[in-house]
């Protein structure tokens, strides 16, 4: 692993904070997302144009993704969805451009995953109110407080870990592949890496979001529920 070399740093109080490449990468992705979604989606029209006709098929897949995993009480969460696989595709995609995934970083899966964290249990905070919230990790009976506990923990552990692990040994491979193709001359580098690319980059990095995103919606459904 390269050692991490902050590219500019700030303190919060005492608390130092370093900001590395791949924060930097994560905030160029957002403002771009950020620019992309405004300018495709202002002056939308009733008759659909193939731009328009392409973001309704994307809308349209997300809403089912979420009312067939949810339910329809759950639709306000197509936004937040739909929001999150492009993030999360995106940044898995850098790879492809010769920049490595932002999410080979164990912070900013970390970030990731503390924020589906929130989102799950404020959703059911919200959906049946702080003191039913505490009292479900006391089912079925009392002595299964410290197992529930550690199953919300697990949650955003794992999320991290699954991410991080997976995007992290997709990129070790790929530099591995281009250093042994770097023995047998240039002309392997130019055909050879594009398999590479489509399965460490393109599918696998669309497994993980998939997975990411799946794990997300389902415990925000059963924990409001539970």
């Amino acid at each position: 692993m390269e050692k991490f070399e902050p590219i500019f740093s700030f303190k919060i109080g005492s608390i130092p904070i370093d900001i590395g490449r791949d924060i930097i990468v994560q905030w160029v992705i957002i403002l771009i997302l950020g620019i992309i979604s405004y300018l495709l989606t202002r002056n939308l029209k009733k008759i659909p144009d193939k731009k328009q006709s392409a973001l309704e098929l994307f809308y349209t897949t997300v809403a089912d993704l979420v009312e067939g995993n949810m339910g329809e009480s759950f639709r306000n969460f197509i936004p937040y969805v739909g929001s999150l696989m492009i993030f999360l595709l995106t940044m898995n995609f850098t790879g492809l451009v010769g920049v490595a995934p932002p999410t080979k970083n164990l912070s900013v899966t970390v970030a990731l995953a503390i924020s589906s964290f929130l989102v799950v249990n404020g959703t059911a905070i919200k959906r049946n109110g702080f003191g039913h919230y505490l009292k479900g990790y006391a089912e079925p009976f009392i002595p299964m407080l410290p197992l529930n506990i550690m199953e919300r923990v697990v949650l955003p552990v794992s999320l991290a870990l699954r991410l991080f692990g997976n995007m992290l040994a997709a990129t070790i491979l790929v530099e591995l592949v281009y250093e042994a193709l770097g023995h047998f001359g240039v002309i392997f580098k130019v055909g050879a890496p594009i398999i590479v690319h489509g399965y460490f980059d393109m599918f696998d990095g669309g497994i993980q979001m998939i997975v990411f995103t799946m794990l997300t919606i389902i415990n925000i459904k059963l924990i409001s529920e539970h």
